[in-house]
């Protein structure tokens, strides 16, 4: 029952946040120069058509009741009509959301893939050789920015070398692993440059606790003690690293889709944007935010899990 509480004392928590995000997106918008009806009539559009395109957008209305009108579409479940699509935002977003989840997905398996055995050879190798290149590696890659690093590899791996398509998201599941393999490597290096550093650190601290004295004066190997004592009590922290990380990568794949051509929810923003579609950015803003809350709501019950601590 003390997981319940907790799960839903975090729930509840959660709605003044995102209120909160649906308020900032929405007066942000009316703050960006320029309009949706100006920018589809173009400069042959004259102050009248302008005043009734705008009319016929429901963009005349006060910004309290355009408001207003934005959140009863929300606790409809719809995000209303997009100005450039003319097409709902609801089953947009829904086509496009998969590919970011995917490489969100899989670049967090690529960090963890990497943080895990880096982070327990860093520590066991305190300070030697090792443990010093490790670190030395993960600086420069946390270091460099991700289109940088994500432009670099596509010239050397993709257009030189031909391992990887240059972009495009594929067909098929392994087709499409292919396609995000590098973009996701790209989110991975800066995740595991700070889980590896935050997991190296934890093992560290666990291997000096009394209680692997103990283990290892029962007679059990090596191995035991480091997978089942100390990386276990290790990764609580890394939990929250983990999971804050993975929040900003949600917002972040902006972008990467955008230097890989992959169609996600990352790449659709900065066209709304571009095209001042207000319904368009506005569903996206929710879901970005919506997608942070939920990443944020089970990494605090993964770490309640993990530790029981948390609960009381």
């Amino acid at each position: 029952m003390d997981i319940l509480r907790f799960t839903a004392v975090r729930l509840m928590q959660l709605v003044p946040v995102l209120l909160g995000i649906t308020l900032a997106a929405f007066l942000l918008l009316r703050v960006l120069p320029g309009d949706p009806a100006t920018l589809i009539l173009g400069s042959r559009g004259t102050p009248e058509d302008i005043a009734k395109l705008n009319a016929q957008l429901g963009l005349d209305a006060p910004l309290w009741h355009q408001y207003l009108s934005f959140l009863f579409d929300l606790l409809r479940g719809s995000f209303g009509q997009s100005i450039a699509y003319r097409q709902p935002v609801g089953g947009l977003i829904l086509e496009r959301i998969w590919a970011t989840l995917a490489l969100v997905g899989l670049s967090t398996i690529i960090a963890v893939t990497l943080t895990v055995p880096l982070a327990m050879v860093a520590a066991v190798d305190k300070d030697g050789p090792f443990d010093v290149a490790i670190k030395g590696l993960f600086v420069v890659a946390m270091s460099m920015p991700s289109f940088w690093l994500g432009t670099l590899l596509v010239l050397l791996l993709s257009l030189e070398w031909r391992l990887f398509p240059v972009s495009g998201y594929g067909n098929g599941f392994l087709d499409r692993l292919h396609h995000l393999a590098l973009p996701a490597f790209v989110i991975a290096l800066s995740t595991a440059a700070l889980t590896i550093r935050a997991l190296r650190s934890s093992i560290i601290a666990v291997m000096r606790a009394d209680y692997i004295d103990t283990a290892r004066a029962k007679g059990l190997t090596g191995r035991a003690v480091m997978l089942k004592h100390v990386l276990r009590n290790s990764l609580i922290s890394t939990i929250s690293v983990l999971g804050v990380h993975t929040s900003w990568i949600i917002g972040g794949t902006v972008v990467i889709e955008s230097i890989f051509g992959i169609p996600g929810l990352g790449y659709l923003l900065v066209s709304s944007i571009a095209a001042r579609d207000y319904p368009m950015v506005q569903g996206l803003t929710v879901t970005f935010a919506v997608l942070v809350v939920v990443i944020n709501a089970l990494t605090d019950i993964a770490y309640a899990l993990a530790d029981p601590r948390v609960r009381l």
